[in-house]
Formats: C-alpha cells, sequence, structure tokens
C-alpha cells in the first residue's frame, strides 16, 4: 500500500523541491543520510535526485532505482527496432488504415505503450491517476524533450492533469487505449521486470477497471483498444468487435466507427 512508500532526496539543493512533492502526494519526507539497504522504515522511496525522479526498494540486495527513461534502455531498442506500423500495437489502434491519431492513453503507468505510439506518429495524451507513477513519468517526459534524438516524440506526449474520469465528452480522441492492471499468474510474476514488481507491489490490480470502458467509449471517435493478458475476461464483460492474439497477450478492438471511412 501507499504507506509503505516515502518521497526522499540525498542532495541538500533538492529538499525544498522534494519536500513539496511529497506534501503533494500525501506522503512523509525523509532525507536520505546512508544508502537504501540500510532504510528499513519504508519498503520503497520515491527518490528525486540530480538524475532524476525515480522509485526504489529498499533493504539488502535491492535492485536498483527505476527511472521512467525514453533515451536508454527497452525503450529506446523498441523505438530504433520494434518493427514500425508492423507492431500488433500499431494495428490494434488503425494505424495501418490512418497515420494521423490523436491516442488517450488512459491507463499510461510508465508510458511504455505511449511513447511506441508517439514514436509511429501519433499526438499521444496520457492520464495517470497513481499519484507517485503520475511524478515518474512526468520526469520521464521532461527529460526526455531535452534529449536530441528524442526530443520531438516526446513533444508528441502530453500528460493530463486528470485521470479518464474527469474527462467531459468535449474531449474525444481518434482512440482510447487501455491497460489495466490485471491479477498475474505465479509463473509470470516470476519472469517480471523489475519495473513491473514494483507496479504491482505498491499500486496492485485495477480493482475498478470494469468502469473504464464506459468512459473510454464516450471519449474514442473511431475505436477503443483494450490490452489483455491471454486468458483473462472481456473488459466490463463487452465483447469486442474483434481481437488481435500476440504471443503473450491480446488487444480487444471495440470499433464505434470505422477509420477508413474517415
Amino acid at each position: 500500500m501507499l504507506n509503505r512508500l516515502a518521497v526522499a532526496t540525498n542532495e541538500r539543493y533538492l529538499e525544498k523541491e522534494t519536500q513539496a512533492l511529497a506534501q503533494s502526494l500525501c506522503l512523509d519526507y525523509m532525507y536520505l543520510l546512508d544508502p537504501l539497504k540500510f532504510v528499513t522504515n519504508y519498503d520503497y522511496l520515491l527518490l528525486n535526485t540530480v538524475d532524476g525522479v525515480s522509485v526504489a526498494k529498499t533493504g539488502k540486495g535491492a535492485p536498483k532505482p527505476v527511472f521512467v527513461d525514453f533515451t536508454s534502455g527497452a525503450a529506446d531498442h523498441r523505438r530504433r527496432f520494434g518493427g514500425g506500423r508492423g507492431q500488433d500495437i500499431a494495428k490494434a489502434v488503425g494505424l495501418n488504415k490512418r497515420a494521423d491519431l490523436s491516442v488517450l492513453d488512459a491507463t499510461a503507468g510508465l508510458g511504455r505503450d505511449a511513447f511506441v505510439l508517439a514514436c509511429l506518429g501519433c499526438t499521444v495524451s496520457l492520464c495517470e491517476r497513481v499519484g507517485f507513477v503520475r511524478a515518474l513519468l512526468k520526469d520521464g517526459l521532461e527529460r526526455g524533450s531535452l534529449h536530441h534524438e528524442v526530443a520531438d516524440i516526446v513533444n508528441r506526449m502530453s500528460l493530463l492533469a486528470t485521470d479518464i474520469r474527469g474527462l467531459s465528452t468535449s474531449n474525444q480522441f481518434d482512440v482510447v487505449y487501455l491497460d489495466p492492471m490485471y491479477p498475474h499468474t505465479e509463473k509470470s510474476s516470476a519472469a517480471a521486470k523489475k519495473e513491473m514488481a514494483f507496479f504491482r507491489d505498491l499500486v496492485g490490480k485495477d480493482l475498478d477497471a470494469d468502469h473504464l470502458l464506459p468512459h473510454a467509449m464516450a471519449l474514442a471517435e473511431y475505436r477503443v483498444v483494450v490490452k489483455r493478458p491471454k486468458g483473462a475476461p472481456f473488459l466490463d464483460q463487452q465483447e469486442p468487435t474483434y481481437q488481435l492474439e500476440g504471443k503473450s497477450g491480446r488487444f480487444d478492438i471495440y470499433v464505434s466507427k470505422s477509420l477508413e471511412a474517415s
């Protein structure tokens, strides 16, 4: 739960900024004097350092902190070698039919899928309702906007100040994309990347995920795309118009209007 998380910094010049962040998230603040392995009163820390904002597991043997980073690692590899518009996500949102799509990623998380869509030319608005994840995402977008290789891509991504429930139907998007958290099996847990392990441990599953679909349908002019694990039930028990099956999951596509006819 979130009371297992505090906000911290190890830089005196960042204290005031970090205290303000802690206050905005209604979390405890601490100045980090010792290495993470010696912190015992919190399971995780949201760290504000010279390198940016990250989430870190505390205690002995903890892995390195996790940043939202669009300039290296998995995000950069996918930008370079991900397969372009041949990717399942590109087909699911309809980039094989139209190139200039506006997309609402209503469950943005760490921004990975939003970044892929922005790489492919979409204008992407991001919603993220979990406060500390929003802080990670905001920091990652700010750092990415300053990087010469990805600035143009990141500038097609905007973090909204509300979640999907705060958007009125006057806000219309070509496509609304949903990827709610889903209970994972022991097999997938063992193979999960540390980012998702942190995410699942601190955030848990989206208990109200079914309620997202009606909001999404009201905001999408052409289609809603729902990313689901294999074997997961349909969101809100609503059968999609069609599906795209992948190796580890699927995309359920709910079509309101044809992109080809627009």
